[in-house]
């Protein structure tokens, strides 16, 4: 019975070795040395930070323009990106542009409509133009959306109390 028990855990790991190698690409198990001794030498690629990625360091940066460039860059390269479109707007709105701000978290809102931060964000635009009511209709989509709360919830909770005077 020992002899029978471990040989069948001989023959399973033997067929786990064999399938773990088709999961190891094929240029990995090559065998012997490159013709060009130029390859050893070459250091690895790393990918260039995307126009997306360049948008958000200018966003945490707060340099706006750069943002906008970059986001709408993004967008360029993928339409279908809400998160672009709420970085845009957001970069868009703290440079003093509410109504391209506007257009772009709705864009955002479009291609997501559960999208958080842009509800956020516009609640927030509209609280800077003085429109409590329409804030106040995006913190109660972030209500139904955020079913056991969510940052985005609180925090233009705390705007709108603020703008109502009632914090």
């Amino acid at each position: 019975m020992f002899d029978k028990l471990f040989g069948n855990m001989r023959n399973l790991a033997s067929v786990l070795a064999i399938a773990s190698l088709a999961l190891i690409p094929a240029s990995a198990l090559a065998m012997g040395s490159s013709s060009s001794d130029d390859d050893d030498a070459k250091p690895a690629k790393t990918a260039a930070p995307s126009e997306f990625d360049m948008g958000v360091a200018a966003i945490e940066a707060q340099n706006w323009s750069e943002a906008q460039k970059h986001m709408a860059a993004a967008i360029d390269l993928d339409s279908t990106n809400a998160d672009a479109f709420n970085y845009l707007g957001y970069a868009r709105r703290k440079s003093g542009d509410h109504e391209g701000a506007l257009k772009a978290y709705n864009v955002a809102l479009q291609l997501d409509p559960e999208h958080k931060g842009a509800h956020e964000y516009i609640g927030q635009a509209y609280l800077e133009m003085g429109n409590v009511a329409m804030a106040e209709q995006h913190l109660a989509r972030l209500d139904s959306i955020c079913t056991f709360g969510c940052a985005e919830y609180t925090s233009l909770k705390q705007a709108v109390a603020k703008a109502k005077g009632t914090s």
